[in-house]
């Protein structure tokens, strides 16, 4: 397999990172994020899977000795609950607005920079199918305006059979691809297949078009890593970024992320941008009006309520035409 085009952070300021990504659908860059930012969010991650009991008994902890007969992968519920708690972690939030990351991020998106508030921190067992990411396009899944980006950081150095990332080359030049769930391998459009180690510290940014997949991980080790997506606030969000509808069956909120929180600059930041929404409230209430189910109509106006409650200036959200939410 060719290995990532590398970019290293030192050398940005003479590399177009805009033309890398309109070519290739990704960048890679070497060495942006200072280890230091990422080692105790690790430590924190670390912590309560071994709270979780996911951890092999006397192991250290650096060394991320999974224990297998704990295995277990989204949407398991043992598997929701320690990630929730994960989900919590300032540090998490935090380093999505990290100075090196967001500057990267103008770059491609422009000063208008949008961070979406809902990072995914990933701990994923070794040797385990079910975890796996066969290959997907995000925009297919987040919905909004396909002028939007991933990165995906591990926490720690990430080497061949720990689990790390591939992605298709020029596979954003072809739109959104035929999937069962997911891409086929054999009928993916795109270029060549590129991967290679991660390491602590370094970013794999991609369009989010772009098909990409993760491997499997043939180690004794937790693998532990960070997605996070970002955009500029001109182009479409889909609410569904930003609000929990299904915080009245148990689910996430603001209010508990927040809860443990020792500052206050990062909570609902977004408030103050002026969002355009896809779909808008008014293609929700004519969908709610639609509805052929009950429970689909609660699930619109559960949405609408929890825009008016957390994204409380709208402008423009009517201009769009309807877009896809599941």
């Amino acid at each position: 397999m060719k290995s990532f085009r590398t970019i290293f952070a030192k050398d940005l300021d003479s590399v177009s990172l805009k033309s890398e990504m309109e070519t290739y659908g990704y960048v890679f860059i070497r060495d942006l994020i200072p280890k230091g930012d990422l080692e105790q969010l690790l430590s924190d991650m670390i912590g309560i899977a071994s709270d979780e009991g996911w951890m092999i008994e006397g192991s250290a902890p650096s060394d991320r000795i999974a224990n297998p007969a704990m295995a277990c992968f989204d949407p398991e519920p043992k598997y929701k609950q320690a990630a929730n708690r994960v989900f919590c972690l300032e540090r998490l939030h935090a380093l999505t607005h990290q100075p090196a990351l967001t500057d990267v991020m103008k770059r491609l998106v422009g000063p208008r920079l949008l961070v979406h508030p809902k990072p995914i921190a990933r701990m994923i067992f070794p040797n385990c199918e079910g975890a796996l990411l066969h290959a997907h396009q995000d925009n297919s899944g987040i919905g909004g305006s396909p002028n939007s980006y991933t990165v995906w950081m591990p926490l720690h150095d990430c080497l061949q059979g720990q689990g790390t990332l591939e992605i298709k080359e020029v596979s954003h030049l072809f739109g959104l691809q035929h999937t069962d769930g997911y891409i086929r391998p054999e009928t993916a459009q795109g270029g060549d297949w590129v991967g290679g180690p991660i390491n602590a510290g370094d970013a794999a940014i991609f369009h989010s078009l772009t098909v990409h997949r993760s491997t499997l991980s043939t180690s004794k080790q937790l693998r532990c890593s960070v997605d996070c997506r970002f955009q500029s606030y001109d182009e479409a969000v889909s609410p569904l970024e930003i609000v929990f509808p299904n915080r009245a069956k148990g689910g996430r909120s603001w209010e508990a992320t927040y809860a443990d929180w020792k500052h206050d600059d990062l909570k609902y930041y977004w408030r103050d941008l002026p969002l355009r929404l896809k779909p808008s409230v008014a293609d929700l209430s004519a969908r709610a009006e639609k509805a052929d189910s009950p429970e689909k109509r609660l699930r619109y106006t559960t949405i609408i309520e929890m825009i008016e409650r957390e994204i409380p200036m709208l402008v423009r959200s009517d201009t769009f035409p309807s877009g896809r939410l599941c």
